[in-house]
């Protein structure tokens, strides 16, 4: 059976997925005691399925997991109908697609500031670090209200967090997830008081004094979102971009066909970078009733996780599944999700990555990797923490 720990698997977990696929159906994987859902078909029914829910379970000792606990369960991500659908119309009225697409100029600036720190570097620069990584994380800290001068805060505490999402994390994880869950929660709360007494033109301003109904969202709904929104709306983000370049620079044939026509095709490579090397590979869901996926009997309680990059990979949906093709089209990947846990921020991460490909693509026309990128540990959340490249 796969082993997620396994330094193989988390390099390049693909022909280990291929290989789960081969049952065509939900697989019981014992030490983790959850079900595998490896297809497309399966894989998206978990999403999709309204008798499986996404249940948090709050970890334990309370003491040390209280802040990190209500950041969760009070969350669009871990939380079901008919909470679910309160927040996630709550938010959505401050976080919509129009909001998303009026930030275009500003995204453009942003992409323009980068690409000229890179240029004046000289040479060589860090994929990630100097671009892939700060552009979504300024974005979502101008769209929230952060200070320009506090961003740096904002990235560790994200990384520490989401490394919890990992199959069975150490120890020396969890304190850390424990300290970045305190001081961002604190850090937000300082934040939402300021508009309170102060209101400004940002998405933190718009979800304190949004309502709906009557309703509101409580002090820790309210910063529970603005995390999941930096969190969830950057790490797809970093990670989409960062698989999909080294993919793409990895491929002469791909490589030379996108920078020969960046602006028409760079549309269609941004949902291929999201297929081909998904960001996010597990997302795991628990049965509210007896229920079946994929002609597998589920009891009340048992788990099933959605395996979205081996999903993405299904050679029986997409043709040459195992190869990158920046044109494809159909791509009905679930990248970001699907139903009701369908990626909030996607239209945000979309809008960056359509703009900030073709920008790099077209400043730096001879652009390749300078050595070999360094891959994150851990299969959950996929990505590179370096890729170096030179232009």
């Amino acid at each position: 059976m796969i082993d997620f720990r396994d330094q193989e698997v988390m390099q390049n977990p693909y022909p280990h997925l291929r290989e789960l696929r081969r049952f065509d159906k939900p697989v019981w994987h014992p030490e983790l005691e959850v079900f595998l859902a490896a297809t497309h078909r399966d894989a998206n029914e978990v999403l999709r399925n309204k008798n499986l829910g996404r249940i948090y379970i709050d970890r334990t000792p309370e003491s040390e997991w209280e802040v990190f606990n209500w950041l969760h369960s009070d969350s669009i991500l871990d939380s079901e109908p008919p909470k679910h659908t309160r927040l996630r119309g709550l938010v959505l009225k401050a976080f919509n697609r129009s909001r998303m697409e009026g930030m275009r100029s500003q995204v453009e600036e942003i992409v323009s500031g980068l690409l000229d720190e890179i240029e004046a570097k000289g040479g060589e620069f860090d994929l990630i670090a100097d671009y892939a990584e700060p552009l979504p994380v300024k974005v979502i800290a101008l769209l929230l209200g952060f200070p320009p001068e506090e961003e740096h805060l904002l990235r560790p505490w994200s990384q520490a967090i989401v490394k919890m999402y990992e199959v069975n994390p150490p120890r020396e994880h969890e304190i850390a997830a424990q300290q970045a869950a305190n001081e961002f929660a604190s850090y937000v709360h300082s934040l939402m008081l300021e508009r309170k007494r102060e209101p400004r033109q940002d998405l933190i301003t718009d979800l304190v004094q949004v309502h709906e109904q009557g309703e509101q969202l409580s002090t820790n709904e309210l910063i529970a979102t603005c995390i999941l929104l930096l969190n969830a709306g950057h790490e797809a983000s970093v990670n989409g971009f960062g698989n999909g370049m080294v993919a793409l620079l990895n491929n002469e044939s791909e490589r030379s066909r996108l920078f020969g026509d960046p602006i028409t095709l760079s549309p269609t490579a941004v949902e291929e970078f999201l297929r081909f090397d998904s960001p996010l590979q597990y997302f795991e869901r628990t049965a509210t009733s007896d229920c079946e996926i994929g002609g597998v009997a589920l009891k009340s309680g048992q788990k099933i996780v959605s395996l979205l990059g081996s999903a993405n990979r299904d050679e029986t949906v997409f043709e040459s599944a195992d190869s990158l093709n920046v044109a494809r089209q159909p791509n009905p990947h679930i990248g970001f999700g699907a139903g009701i846990h369908f990626c909030v921020g996607a239209p945000l991460a979309r809008l960056e990555m359509s703009i900030s490909l073709p920008l790099l693509l077209k400043r730096f026309p001879e652009l390749q990797l300078a050595r070999q990128p360094q891959r994150r540990p851990g299969f959950s959340l996929r990505g590179y923490k370096e890729v170096m490249a030179n232009f």
